[in-house]
């Protein structure tokens, strides 16, 4: 039980890290580079859009994993017992 809990945490640490490899500024190096690549040119409504856009979907999944990895911890922590013929999680 305690076993993947472990493995749990040490994927949320890789994934951190990984995360960690790329500056800010290289980050949004990339982001401005993905931008033009679209066609977008620096300086316009367009490519602010572009760029606000793909914060949002970073953040959007940020939020994901972050939600899924705690579902994950809350079910190796609880695990599931069966009542009445039904599923159901430790309170």
């Amino acid at each position: 039980m305690r076993l993947p809990l472990l493995v749990t945490i040490a994927t949320l640490a890789a994934g951190l890290s990984a995360c960690q490899t790329m500056t800010p500024e290289e980050r949004r190096a990339a982001d401005e580079q993905r931008c033009s690549s679209y066609g977008f040119r620096r300086g316009t409504d367009g490519f602010a859009t572009c760029l606000q856009r793909i914060d949002l979907d970073r953040r959007a999944e940020s939020r994901a994993q972050s939600a899924e990895m705690m579902q994950s911890m809350a079910w190796d922590l609880n695990g599931p017992y069966i009542y009445r013929d039904r599923w159901r999680h430790h309170h």
